[in-house]
């Protein structure tokens, strides 16, 4: 025998008890089937509803019951052929007439007893089950109903009534072994008292009813028919990449469900757990999808660990702590008593070694009156300061790892809180039963998404780690930046195990936000069709939004954009930039920002910096960690300048090839920047400081080469100018130079803990004088390179090379 239950969804109206036909009449070999169905989607809410508007009295409930009879009017109407459905219409109205008269009861009365409440409830499984039999008989379907009031007994606590499984197991034996159609349609949720009152069976009642007649009648599988196709590895809701579990033992299948799973109720696997009946999990929508099959734990060797991750939401946390409590007995039992007596649950416990607290997870809905009891039960303690007033902390939830062979595997606590951790996901408690089928914690609401997306992807994605990316200028390098995202896309998931995705983008004018993912294909009309720009404004969703893995990544050259980084830190939001403002601002910022960084286990990454996408600032960092010290540094480190003193000679003058130098994209978009000096200064004072150095602007010794009013030029259009005005100081620079067989090279030096920068000529012998087009390069002096320095040299300007070297620091940041 199989039995097959319906839930409300799978049943919500006429062309879903189609689809719930058409899954009953395929199992063309069974010989005798039970099926089982709830109240038609919504109805029970509805039941309960119109009670609530009778007991206050309120007239709007024959609106309601209006509602409820059309309904179920509606659905015989669309499922029964007309001549049919008069006798089937009758039968319901003479139900709805009966339930009508109890609410006309209510109303004069005012108030509801559990027994009443019942009664009414009832009615929802009993109209829709009535509906149903009768459907499947004018279907073709061999089919009958019987009341499962008449099969299922029970104690008369009304509103979650207790089995009599002896009695109940005899009566739905000799019914289904005498029973002479193939599918008897039974109603759930309902049950009746010895005497014929009707009974409820609680949350989960139909689940339940499904149970406890396959358990009473062995039957070889018990079927659940939802809207889900099984037992997702973690809400399919919330994770995308959820997926369905092939195969679950009953403890993980409880276990999962007592932790927010909906698709099961706990108390449902207890009947078939007995006799090890194995129940499938499907999906009425999708009935060809495989389900989850819930059977006796196979020991199945090299099996995954972890079988899902879940979460029950809406938590208060109680914690009753005191030095009153050390080493005194009792003070547990008077805590659980006191709950037990207020009818609360508790859903985790956690105590500390010390006995100086205990803490519990209740629901947020007990939060109130739980305080209320356990400051009462404690209140001569309390007032002995022996012990404090209980302390309430609500807006939480709690997740949950479990898996039946997770105490075989070593590390798995280790992986849930770090990888929470490199989040800034905070852990307020900790469970872990002895079983080790289950580890809990609880944590923030606001970052159960984040908590649940990130866990599921370090447990079961295959080492797959999604990148968010809130990208903020799109000139020159924010757009090459973007085309190779687009481009290697498809490369770092498949070889790097990264899923790169970019959720916001932001120019001086519009911002546009996508949860999902802005497509890389039409990113601009996109943009464009965005949002005023607001630097607050973007801050505050990329915070709002919560995401895992979070990069806020700047490739403009904006002192306002850098003065948000400390916030972004602070919410472990990494920071990737080539904006050099930060890391060559008042030195107790740039340690201010590192060591956010460090505390909030947020890179902060500024490769480009300097040498655009050469390795210079991560080769430092390696050469630092390894032991090694820093003496000299040699550097050429403008590409920008370089390119400028390349190209610049007697057949083209200054201006133009500054010129040249902007449009391609190798200076600043303001080249005075470049030209002044003050990038190199930048950047030789960010070398000096990842040597570990603490130095500042000032100190730094400039030695310009433009002219006073070049420098003075307030506007870029004004500074072009002044360079024609001073084409012969150029000139004669450039012939100085010349005459002595050099060229002009723009160098920055650190030695003995002091920086400069300025216009230097090289003879033909140095390394720099060979370095052509917008070129680096590098000399370290160090301990181990004494006498031949380590030498990094290549392009250091440009909008690829940029772009390029962003996109190293963003890898980084998913290697971390």
């Amino acid at each position: 025998m199989k039995v097959l239950k319906f839930g409300g969804t799978s049943v919500a109206n006429a062309e879903n008890i189609q689809k719930v036909k058409a899954i009953v009449a395929s199992e063309k070999e069974e010989k005798n089937m039970a099926v089982v169905v709830s109240a038609l989607g919504g109805v029970t809410d509805l039941l309960l509803k119109t009670a609530a508007q009778a007991v206050a009295q309120d007239e709007n409930y024959k609106a309601t019951l209006e509602h409820i009879e059309d309904r179920h009017l509606e659905t015989i109407q669309e499922l029964i052929p007309v001549t049919s459905q008069s006798g089937v219409i009758s039968q319901v109205k003479q139900k709805l007439n009966q339930l009508e008269t109890l609410y006309e009861g209510l109303f004069l009365l005012g108030e509801i007893t559990p027994r009443t409440s019942d009664k009414i409830v009832s009615y929802g499984e009993v109209l829709s089950s009535y509906i149903i039999a009768e459907f499947f008989k004018v279907a073709g379907l061999d089919a009958t109903l019987k009341d499962s009031r008449d099969l299922i007994k029970t104690n008369k606590h009304f509103g979650k009534a207790l089995v009599d499984f002896k009695l109940t197991n005899t009566n739905c034996y000799f019914y289904f072994r005498s029973a002479k159609q193939k599918v008897t349609v039974l109603p759930g949720f309902v049950a009746s008292t010895s005497e014929g009152e009707t009974t409820t069976l609680g949350r989960g009642g139909s689940d339940y009813t499904a149970a406890i007649i396959a358990g009473a009648t062995d039957a070889k599988v018990l079927e659940i028919w939802t809207d889900v196709s099984g037992m997702f590895t973690a809400n399919p809701k919330v994770v995308k990449q959820a997926k369905a579990i092939a195969k679950i033992s009953y403890e993980e299948a409880m276990e999962l469900s007592h932790f927010g799973a909906k698709v099961l109720y706990p108390p449902t696997v207890q009947p078939v757990l007995q006799k090890q009946i194995p129940i499938l999990i499907k999906n009425t929508f999708a009935p060809e999808e495989v389900g989850t099959l819930i059977m006796k734990d196979d020991a199945e060797n090299g099996q995954q660990p972890v079988k899902g991750i879940s979460n029950v939401d809406k938590i208060a946390l109680l914690t009753l702590e005191g030095v009153g409590m050390v080493g005194i007995p009792g003070i547990s039992k008077r805590l659980f008593e006191v709950l037990s007596q207020a009818e609360i649950s508790v859903i985790m416990i956690t105590q500390a070694s010390s006995e100086h607290s205990i803490c519990l997870g209740i629901s947020a809905a007990d939060a109130v009156k739980a305080e209320a009891a356990i400051n009462t039960a404690f209140e001569y303690e309390i007032s002995l300061n022996k012990i404090k007033p209980v302390i309430v902390e609500a807006g939480l939830s709690i997740i949950a790892l479990v898996g039946d062979h997770m105490k075989s595997h070593q590390g798995l606590s280790g992986k849930l809180f770090s990888t929470l951790g490199k989040n800034n996901v905070n852990i307020r408690a900790i469970a872990q039963g002895a079983s080790e089928r289950n580890i809990s914690a609880v944590i923030d609401e606001k970052d159960v998404n984040k908590a649940l997306n990130v866990l599921h992807e370090r447990f079961f994605e295959e080492q797959t780690k999604q990148l968010n990316l809130f990208v903020t200028g799109v000139g020159n390098v924010g757009e090459k930046f973007l085309q190779q995202i687009h481009q290697q896309k498809k490369f770092l998931k498949e070889r790097l195990k990264l899923n790169v995705r970019v959720i916001a983008l932001s120019n001086s004018r519009k911002m546009v936000f996508d949860e999902g993912g802005i497509s890389l294909s039409n990113w601009k009309e996109a943009l464009d069709n965005g949002e005023q720009a607001s630097l607050d404004g973007f801050f505050k969703k990329v915070k709002s939004l919560n995401l895992r893995n979070s990069i806020f990544v700047d490739n403009t050259a904006t002192e306002l954009v850098a003065e948000t980084y400390d916030k972004y830190l602070k919410n472990s939001i990494a920071v990737v930039t080539c904006n050099k403002i930060a890391a060559a601002s008042d030195y107790k910022n740039y340690q201010y920002l590192k060591r956010l960084s460090h505390n909030y286990n947020a890179p902060f990454l500024f490769e480009t910096n300097v040498g655009a996408g050469l390795p210079i600032i991560d080769t430092l960092k390696n050469l630092i960690a390894s032991g090694d010290r820093i003496h000299t540094i040699k550097a050429v480190l403008s590409g920008s300048l370089n390119f400028v003193f390349n190209n610049f000679d007697t057949e083209h003058n200054f201006h133009d090839v500054v010129q040249q130098a902007k449009e391609e994209g190798y200076t600043e978009p303001d080249p005075k920047i470049d030209l002044s000096g003050v990038d190199v200064a930048r950047k030789i004072l960010i070398l000096a400081r990842e040597s570990g150095f603490e130095l500042d602007m000032e100190a730094i010794k400039n030695d310009p080469f433009l002219p006073q009013d070049s420098l003075d030029a307030p506007t870029v259009p004004e500074f072009f100018e002044t360079l024609k005005t001073h084409d012969a100081h150029f000139n004669e620079l450039y012939a100085k130079a010349s005459a002595k067989g050099a060229r002009l090279k723009y160098v920055a030096s650190f030695e003995d803990g002091k920086a400069k920068v300025g216009l230097e000529e090289i003879p033909s012998d140095h390394p720099f004088y060979n370095l052509e087009g917008k070129d680096n390069i590098v000399l370290f002096y160090t301990d181990r390179y004494q006498e031949q320095p380590l030498l990094i040299k290549g392009a250091g300007a440009g909008a690829d090379v940029t772009a390029s070297g962003i996109f190293a620091d963003i890898i980084r940041v998913g290697s971390n």
